[in-house]
């Protein structure tokens, strides 16, 4: 059962009324029906998304969405090296889950970290070529199914409006998170 945040009805709970004068100026801003269907659904996506990818990934290659998104992003950049706190941000996970992942595919020889001379502080991690040749393997059938989860089911009308409102809500994200949006790498290393 779910809480319908706005109105009182049928298997949900009344937490008051949409109409902020009725409950108070200190009321809360009760999700409309549109918007309640529109959260709820971007709830599902957000949750089941990931476990389809990662399915398909495991059943490949036997590493998560996650590990992929690394590899992806490493081999996207100059030298196919990030730092590790450029990595985490643009793979979208913490520190301790990258340096978790990132200990794990250095074993399978696909990734290879190292030191920053200039600032010790900081690690560089950079996709091997073994890490390379994975990632080229199994591209096709991520594609694939990404394809088929996600983009078979837009026309391109509706691939440019999940682009803009995507981009609009990650950044918005990103600037309440405090996370710089086009950050470069320094190049001290």
């Amino acid at each position: 059962m779910t809480a319908d945040l706005g109105r009182a009805g049928p298997g949900s709970a009344d937490l008051g009324s949409t109409d902020p004068e009725a409950d108070g100026a200190d009321a809360p801003r009760w999700l409309d029906g549109p918007e309640m269907a529109a959260w709820l659904a971007l709830l599902r996506v957000v949750s089941v998304l990931p476990q389809a990818l990662d399915r398909q990934l495991r059943d490949e290659v036997g590493i998560s969405h996650t590990y992929y998104s690394m590899l992806a992003v490493l081999s996207d950049h100059p030298d196919r090296t990030l730092s590790m706190g450029e990595l985490a941000r643009l793979a979208a996970t913490s520190p301790s889950r990258l340096t978790h992942a990132i200990a794990a595919m250095e074993k399978r020889g696909w990734v290879r970290r190292r030191q920053c001379g200039a600032d010790r502080r900081v690690q560089y991690a950079t996709l091997t070529d073994d890490g390379l040749t994975v990632l080229r393997r199994v591209a096709p059938a991520h594609v694939a199914e990404v394809r088929r989860l996600v983009f078979d089911r837009l026309d391109p009308r509706r691939v440019e409006e999940l682009r803009a409102i995507a981009s609009l809500l990650a950044d918005g994200l990103a600037e309440e998170c405090g996370t710089p949006r086009g950050h470069e790498r320094d190049g001290l290393c």
